[in-house]
């Protein structure tokens, strides 16, 4: 195998049981050790390809964690159709899609927010890239709702994003808390009464 595939091969299996074991664990919690030995690889594997857990932290965000926000709820929001019809099946088709370990383990973006992003700049602005890109994403479906005459246009697109990502993340927080999907379902069922007030 050539060098620089090995290489590559290296770094990616260090980006994805990194991932597994901050989303399990916690980022604070899970040392360079624990990811060299889930990874049967040495430390020095591991600094040639990041300088510190830090900049591993940074490309977790960056790839794994905007990946899955972009796949599961910012691309779907471009797609043709109802408004109204996407905003209701891209938050609770997400919902339903999660695994069990998902659902008890909750967003691992959020969770990177609640660790780690008071306590360095790099991450805050890393994280709330893809937060200001959901929203964006949200607000241009809602504008083009309010030219179809599909959102009530005396309405907030901005004030409507930010509800619907905060309330999004919450649940997905809450859900941590119990043993089955009843809160899930039970937000699925206010997701749909509040886009039902959004209509013109």
């Amino acid at each position: 195998m050539e060098q620089r595939q090995k290489s590559e091969l290296t770094r990616q299996l260090i980006l994805d049981e990194s991932f597994k074991l901050f989303y399990k664990n916690g980022f604070e919690s899970t040392s360079v050790d624990k990811i060299m030995k889930a990874t049967n690889l040495t430390k020095g594997a591991f600094y040639h390809h990041y300088k510190s857990k830090k900049a591993l932290g940074l490309e977790i965000i960056s790839s794994k964690l905007q990946k899955r926000v972009y796949d599961g709820m910012i691309t779907p929001l471009y797609e043709d159709g109802n408004v109204l019809t996407i905003l209701e099946n891209t938050f609770s088709r997400r919902l339903k899609s999660f695994s069990l370990f998902d659902k008890k383990h909750g967003c691992p973006m959020n969770n990177f927010i609640n660790e780690i992003a008071d306590k360095e700049e790099a991450y805050q602005i890393a994280l709330k890239r893809i937060i200001e890109e959901w929203k964006a994403a949200l607000i241009h479906l809602l504008e083009r709702g309010k030219k179809e005459n599909t959102i009530n246009k005396s309405l907030s697109s901005n004030a409507i994003a930010i509800y619907l990502i905060s309330a999004f993340e919450g649940v997905r927080g809450i859900r941590k808390l119990y043993n089955d999907d009843t809160i899930l379902n039970e937000y699925i069922t206010g997701l749909s009464l509040y886009i039902n007030q959004l209509k013109a």
